[in-house]
């Protein structure tokens, strides 16, 4: 039997609009992919992930596996029972992962992401959007610029894809110029460019330590360091001074390291402006009109107390947006994820940053 208190926390739940920014969809089986690949791709390609640091135990639910078969967050109906109508969730922006951004072979990198995309629309955009519930992501690997590009142009006017989206991992920070006609396409035909934790120090990408740690408990509780890297690199590079239109969403990369990195930076930056004559603010200055950050894995001290203040440190308010990951095994519950916020925060935080965002209704 429901506590009152439980009783009053579902019903408060069912009142809150939400907008779940991170849910992980994939292919019943590698043949949904290859349909839609050429002949050279076709022969190459299998479903896979990382090839270099693995979970240790289950990387998804245990209870997210569909009993009609196929993998976790396959199948559409399993999907909206456990996580659309358990949590009344309004939008579920789809992020799959093909992992290829590791892939040395560029060409065939963007041809992973072409089929990801053309399966996409085909399925979880049209075949299983009766309800219109799901967006999605224009998948892109970033070492092909020139293919990313014709990929933001091919699908940037079907209405359901919202952002462009590719990995943490990289061959460079995303603030440098190699990456300029991507912004400029993503600013051109107002998407979002969205950065997901992973595929970092694996294939042709950077590890962004000092090397390559030995556990996966290292590699995945610094991945706040590729995201440092790269936010630091856009705001630097002047990025947004360029592209004063471009967003870009840091995507399960935690959120807490950032109040104190930002006070840093722009300690740095009054020291050395000199140096970045096209910055026109202060780094810190150039957040609330261009990034945005999800909530999962919110880091969470023992006091709720002090979690609150530190999302208003880091002015949570108007650019943190809400994130379950589902499937995955760490799944931030919408009701639990937070302790008691204000309500205009919790009401930004959980629709609206992602709403103007998005541009959805």
């Amino acid at each position: 039997m429901q506590t009152l208190k439980e009783e009053t926390n579902q019903n408060s739940m069912r009142k809150q609009r939400i907008i779940d920014c991170d849910v992980h969809v994939a292919p019943r089986n590698a043949d949904e992919i290859r349909k839609y690949m050429d002949p050279y791709s076709r022969s190459r390609f299998s479903l896979s992930g990382r090839d270099l640091y693995h979970h240790p135990m289950n990387v998804n639910r245990t209870d997210s596996v569909p009993p009609r078969g196929g993998g976790p967050g396959s199948d559409p109906d399993f999907l909206r029972e456990q996580l659309i109508n358990e949590y009344g969730i309004d939008y579920a922006i789809l992020l799959p992962r093909p992992f290829s951004n590791p892939l040395p072979n560029a060409n065939y990198a963007t041809a992973v992401c072409s089929a990801y995309n053309e399966w996409q629309a085909d399925t979880w955009l049209r075949d299983y959007n009766h309800d219109q519930v799901f967006r999605g992501s224009i998948l892109i690997s970033t070492q092909d610029p020139e293919g990313s590009v014709k990929q933001i142009e091919r699908w940037a006017a079907h209405s359901q894809f919202v952002q462009v989206l590719s990995d943490s991992g990289s061959r460079a920070p995303y603030g440098q110029k190699m990456y300029y006609p991507i912004f400029e396409a993503c600013e051109h035909y107002g998407l979002p460019f969205a950065i997901h934790a992973g595929a970092d120090g694996i294939g042709i990408n950077i590890q962004p330590t000092i090397g390559y740690p030995t556990h996966y408990i290292e590699w995945a509780t610094l991945h706040s360091i590729s995201y440092q890297s790269h936010l630091v690199s856009l705001l630097v590079e002047g990025v947004f001074e360029r592209f004063p239109k471009l967003k870009v969403v840091l995507v399960e990369g935690g959120v807490a390291w950032l109040p104190t990195l930002l006070w840093r930076l722009d300690q740095m930056y009054e020291r050395y402006s000199e140096e970045v004559p096209w910055l026109r603010r202060k780094p810190s200055e150039y957040m609330r009109d261009h990034i945005r950050l999800t909530s999962q894995p919110i880091e969470r001290p023992d006091k709720d107390r002090e979690l609150v203040r530190m999302l208003e440190l880091m002015d949570a308010e108007n650019i943190l947006m809400f994130a379950s990951d589902y499937p995955h095994w760490d799944f931030d519950s919408p009701k639990y994820a937070f302790p008691k916020l204000p309500d205009r925060m919790r009401e930004r935080i959980f629709f609206e940053n992602a709403r103007e965002l998005y541009g959805l209704k």
